[in-house]
C-alpha cells in the first residue's frame, strides 16, 4: 500500500510538471502560476514519504499490509533530500564567510560590504537577514543616480527575503531535477525575482535610471554570470526586465490571486496515517 503511495504521488508529480507550460500574463500572475508548478509536485512527494516514514513498517492500511521496501525507499529519498540540503547550506556559509572578510562601508546611509573587483556587482549575501554586497568597479561605473536605482533594486530583494526563500526553492530544484521542467521554472523564478525586485525600484526612483543601470552593468560585464545579476544577458531576461520598467505595470485584481490554500493539498498524504492502524 505505501509502494503505490509513492508511485502516485511520483505520478502526479510528473504529470504537472511534463503537462503544463509556463504561464503567460504579467509578472504577478506568472509568479503565482510558476511558483506553483515548481513547488507543489515535489512537496506532493516530500509529504508522500514522510507520512511512509511516520507510519513505519508495521501494521495494515486500508486492509492491506505493509511492507518494509517502501519504508526503506522512503528513508533514502528523505536521506537523499536532507543531504542535498545540508551541501547547499554549506556552500551559502563557505560565499557567507568568504563575503564577511571584505571591508565595512557606508553607501548612501547603508551599510555595506565592498567586493575589491573590478567587475559590476550588487547584490544581498546572507540568510534571513543578508548584507549588501558592492563591488568596487560598480562604485566606479556608476553615477549616483545609477547607483541608487541599484540600491533600490537590492532593498527589493531585502524586502521580499529572496536570500532566504531562493535558498530553499534552490534546495526544492537539487531534490527535483529529475522531475521535467524543473530547470526552465527554476530559470522562469530567477527572472520573475528579478522582475519583482525591479517594480519595487521603479516605486522608489527613476523606472528609466533603473533600465539605464542594467545596460551599463550588461555592457560592462559581458561574461555576466547566474550569481551576479541572474544571467542577464542571457536570452531574453535583460530585453523582458527593461520591457517591463518602460511599461505600466496592468493592475492585478484581488479574485485573481492564487490562494496559498492550493498548497494544502500536498499535505493530503499525510492524513493517511491516521487510516494506518
Amino acid at each position: 500500500m505505501h509502494l503505490l503511495m509513492i508511485v502516485t504521488a511520483v505520478t502526479i508529480a510528473y504529470w504537472l510538471r511534463s503537462s503544463r507550460s509556463i504561464p503567460p500574463g504579467n509578472w504577478q500572475l506568472r509568479w503565482q502560476k510558476t511558483l506553483f508548478l515548481f513547488l507543489f509536485p515535489p512537496l506532493l512527494v516530500f509529504m508522500t514519504v514522510t507520512s511512509i516514514v511516520c507510519m513505519g513498517t508495521q501494521g495494515k492500511m486500508g486492509g492491506m499490509y505493509t511492507d518494509s521496501l517502501s519504508y526503506l525507499l522512503a528513508i533514502i529519498l528523505l536521506g537523499f533530500f536532507n543531504i542535498l540540503g545540508i551541501k547547499l547550506a554549506f556552500g551559502g556559509w563557505k560565499a557567507i564567510k568568504s563575503v564577511r572578510e571584505c571591508p565595512h562601508i557606508n553607501l548612501v546611509g547603508k551599510p555595506a560590504r565592498l567586493l575589491p573587483t573590478g567587475a559590476l556587482f550588487a547584490g544581498q549575501m546572507g540568510f534571513w537577514q543578508p548584507e549588501l554586497v558592492v563591488s568596487q568597479g560598480l562604485l566606479q561605473t556608476l553615477s549616483p543616480a545609477h547607483l541608487e536605482s541599484v540600491l533600490a533594486h537590492e532593498d527589493g530583494h531585502y524586502q521580499y527575503r529572496d536570500t532566504f526563500w531562493f535558498f530553499w526553492l534552490g534546495w526544492v530544484r537539487s531534490c527535483t531535477s529529475w522531475l521535467p521542467n524543473t530547470e526552465s521554472l527554476w530559470q522562469e523564478l530567477l527572472i520573475l525575482r528579478e522582475l519583482r525586485a525591479d517594480s519595487y525600484a521603479a516605486s522608489q526612483v527613476d523606472p528609466l535610471v533603473l533600465a539605464e543601470s542594467l545596460l551599463l552593468v550588461v555592457s560592462n560585464n559581458p561574461m555576466t554570470s547566474d550569481i551576479c545579476c541572474a544571467a542577464l544577458g542571457a536570452g531574453d531576461r535583460l530585453e523582458q526586465r527593461i520591457e517591463a520598467l518602460l511599461t505600466p505595470s496592468e493592475p492585478i485584481l484581488e479574485t485573481q490571486l492564487q490562494s496559498w490554500h492550493i498548497f494544502l493539498l500536498a499535505f493530503l498524504p499525510l492524513v493517511t496515517v491516521v487510516f494506518h492502524t
